[in-house]
């Protein structure tokens, strides 16, 4: 596999405060959002991606000041770097996952997954190569030995919660279904969600063991009543409240289907 000769990390401005971070070189499937949003106190990083390459460090221009790192959930793809941040914020149900090592599992390459993990990710319609890196970060890289490194939480969240940053906070909404600690960041002011993996533009997946699909039910239907402007998802392009809805539904209809 050839080497990356360029930055790891792509990133673009999508706002006056909000950038949006991600990994070129990694397959679409694993390649999460990560948004940075810079308040007047402290900044906000929402996910970290794989840890395939230390996302402070690659960003450390961005980090001026304290900086929140927030997983919206534990999976490997969202909090790679998550422990390279000395303030880490996750929901109380992550906390078992985010400080045990090994629990956060996660693989670079598809024979790594479970045979069940596999065909679960199969049936929702995602196209696994063998390998989710289509370059190496650097020579001698091994993409067997990736393992996410176990952290836990300096700040425990649940619903109802808010991360201020000075000029703006964020209203922690607990949107379990994909995962039982997944969150999402409601800002009421500019009505702009930061959803994870709760929804976005893609298949949504609801069949792992730690997944239950009639929880994601009510969030779903807890999420197409919010008053949204723009959804920044954990994965694929943002989208507006129209597109909110169809998506919610969508999942509804599919779960009544079953």
């Amino acid at each position: 596999m050839k080497v990356s000769t360029g930055d790891w990390f792509a990133r673009e401005r999508v706002g006056d405060v909000i950038w949006r971070l991600w990994e070129p070189s990694v397959d679409p499937f694993a390649r999460c959002n990560i948004w940075f949003v810079r308040g007047r106190d402290r900044s906000l990083l929402v996910d970290t991606g794989l840890g395939v390459v230390s996302l402070h460090d690659a960003a450390r221009d961005l980090f001026e000041q304290p900086t929140l790192a927030l997983a919206t959930h534990y999976h490997f793809d969202h909090t790679g770097s998550l422990h390279e941040f000395s303030e880490r914020l996750a929901h109380k149900s992550g906390v078992p996952y985010l400080a045990t090592p090994g629990a956060i599992g996660g693989a670079l390459r598809r024979s790594a997954f479970p045979a069940a993990v596999l065909d679960m990710y199969l049936t929702a319609g995602y196209e696994l190569p063998e390998e989710l890196l289509d370059a190496l970060p650097e020579a001698g890289y091994d993409p067997a030995a990736y393992e996410v490194q176990s952290c836990a939480p300096t700040r425990v969240l649940d619903d109802g919660d808010v991360v201020d940053l000075g000029d703006r906070a964020f209203e922690v909404l607990h949107l379990p279904g994909h995962s039982p600690d997944s969150i999402g960041l409601y800002d009421h002011e500019s009505r702009t969600l930061f959803s994870g993996d709760a929804v976005y533009d893609g298949p949504l997946l609801d069949g792992s063991s730690d997944s239950d699909v009639d929880a994601y039910v009510r969030t779903m239907e807890r999420l197409r009543e919010l008053p949204v402007d723009v959804v920044h998802g954990g994965h694929e392009p943002s989208f507006g409240r129209e597109r909110l809805v169809e998506l919610c539904d969508g999942y509804i209809e599919s779960v009544q289907a079953r």
